[in-house]
């Protein structure tokens, strides 16, 4: 259901989007043709609370996150796929008044970070929404959950909404962005949105007292089967054009499925010697600030956006 955009929040058109990289130009205000295949609504799939992001995001307590229906990546080994594949319907319709009571429910309990998961296509439906929840006298910190296939010009316009960004930087092989993600530019593209970012909020990530992200930025990286070059190259493009002090999210947390279950090695998981081989890479290029994951753990991370709570506890 469309929304008025207050004129007071930044310019962002639905009726010619140009808001991620994709820049279909279309007019969503009329209907869902664009790549995204969303149209002026708020687009929501599902509003959980999830305890499984990085300690800092996460905390004891868990993180309200808002997931938006479809991507502008169409990944292939997608784990939020129930919700991303823009072939699909995006069930229910909600309201800006009730997103905003399902947030303010959760941010009642004591939780304090509010995330949007796949939002850049989505950048006027997430500000009206901050803006709600502000209006109910909430200040949440926010976090900008996003696949890093972003518009810089987008970013630049949520420099005064966004504390953390959580992007990821899935490829340096263009081929293989190609292959896996529909999007050939995406080494390109993720390295101009990751600069904008780092030119935001610097390589320092900044916790409260309870070790909480309150402002920076965090750099999430999957290393894929098969494919450690990508990886290595990856590290190396951080450290050398953003900086090794940065905190980043290495994962390990990679599951085939089904849509790739034609297409050798990704139809498999994630080898511990693969996992190693990025691991020491790291440690060559001095990165010493954020996360690792055991590689048997991979299973623990995988939705079900058929349940009213997505991710088991």
């Amino acid at each position: 259901m469309p929304f008025e955009i207050d004129p007071h929040l930044p310019p962002f058109s639905l009726q010619i989007c140009r808001l991620c990289p994709r820049r279909c130009g279309c007019d969503r205000t009329a209907g869902s043709h664009g790549f995204c295949r969303t149209d002026a609504g708020l687009n929501i799939a599902a509003i959980t609370l999830h305890r499984g992001e990085e300690p800092a995001i996460s905390g004891p307590l868990g993180i309200c996150n808002v997931f938006f229906g479809h991507c502008n990546l169409q990944c292939r080994f997608c784990q939020n796929h129930q919700i991303s594949r823009n072939d699909q319907t995006i069930q229910g319709a909600w309201s800006l008044a009730q997103a905003t009571e399902a947030i303010v429910a959760i941010l009642k309990t004591g939780v304090e970070r509010l995330g949007f998961v796949s939002p850049s296509h989505m950048a006027p439906q997430m500000v009206a929404i901050i803006n709600e929840v502000r209006r109910h006298g909430f200040r949440p910190v926010i976090v900008y959950n996003s696949n890093g296939y972003d518009r810089v010009q987008t970013l630049q316009a949520l420099e005064d909404w966004v504390d953390v960004y959580l992007p990821d930087c899935k490829y340096s092989d263009a081929e293989l962005a190609r292959t896996l993600s529909g999007s050939a530019d995406y080494p390109e593209v993720a390295a101009a949105a990751l600069t904008e970012m780092y030119r935001q909020k610097g390589n320092l990530l900044h916790l409260d007292d309870n070790g909480l992200a309150l402002r920076g930025l965090i750099v999430r990286h999957l290393v894929l089967p098969g494919a450690i070059p990508n990886s290595l190259n990856v590290l190396r493009f951080l450290a050398s054009r953003l900086s090794p002090r940065l905190t980043l999210s290495l994962m390990a947390q990679y599951q085939p499925t089904a849509a790739v279950a034609d297409l050798p090695p990704f139809n498999r998981s994630l080898c511990p010697e693969e996992y190693d081989q990025v691991v020491a890479e790291l440690d060559r290029l001095g990165f010493a600030h954020g996360w690792l994951q055991d590689v048997a753990s991979a299973g623990y991370y995988n939705p079900d956006f058929s349940r009213s709570t997505p991710f088991a506890d």
